[in-house]
């Protein structure tokens, strides 16, 4: 048990400089970071607070680079219940969510994210098109972001929703190893309910993933697996 703690510690010790890095080269000097929860619990989620005199997007830009950091588990600010906190923690700013999902739609109307026949195995040339969608969503690390897979109505409903919902959650892997907390992203898929405006359920443009950011929260502590008191 002590030598888990003792590990424990040296994690956060290299979690704690890494972070302080990537602070201080995203010009947030002025920001405390903390890898310890209330009753001394260590954590992978960095817990951030000052640089009140910092412009809000600073904030939450200097935010969205602490938790994308290598091994860092996300970032949230203390003091969660004043205003200022809430909308510049680690949460995206207040039109950081439409300008992320603007961004991934954009990105998705060029090319789309494609699969193998009925698998939820995603074909090795939409790699570079989640590379670029990663990029878009990281302005929004701390929002809970929705990923839902669609398909159309030929075939079995029962294995459609199956597949749609697997196809999610393997976009959902994919992204995580980009990069993206597993924390803020959600998974769901629909089969063919819902076809595209103007289309019919059986047509195969049904087929697709969405994204979009539904919720502005930060990302959960995650405790080190060290022991307890007692």
């Amino acid at each position: 048990m002590a030598g888990s703690a003792r590990s424990g510690r040296g994690l956060v010790a290299s979690l704690q400089a890494t972070a302080e890095q990537v602070r201080d080269n995203a010009g947030g000097e002025g920001i405390s970071i903390s890898f310890v929860l209330p009753g001394g619990w260590l954590t992978r989620h960095a817990m951030l607070s000052g640089g009140e005199d910092l412009p809000p997007r600073t904030r939450a830009r200097i935010a969205a680079s602490i938790a994308a950091a290598p091994g860092v588990g996300g970032a949230s600010w203390r003091g969660g219940a004043s205003r200022r906190a809430d909308t510049e923690g680690a949460g995206p700013p207040p039109d950081a969510s439409l300008h992320c999902q603007d961004d991934v739609e954009a990105i998705l109307k060029a090319r789309s994210i494609r699969f193998a026949e009925a698998s939820a195995s995603i074909d090795a040339a939409s790699e570079e098109v989640l590379d670029e969608v990663a990029g878009a969503l990281r302005p929004c690390l701390g929002g809970i972001i929705a990923i839902t897979g669609h398909t159309d109505s030929n075939g079995d409903a029962t294995a459609n929703l199956a597949l749609s919902r697997a196809r999610a959650e393997a976009i959902r892997w994919a992204l995580v190893g980009r990069g993206i907390p597993a924390d803020g992203l959600r998974a769901s898929g629909f089969g063919s309910e819902k076809p595209l405006e103007g289309l019919a359920a059986e047509d195969p443009a049904n087929r697709r993933i969405e994204f979009s950011v539904i919720e502005k929260a930060p990302l959960a502590p995650t405790p080190i697996d060290t022991p307890g008191p007692g």
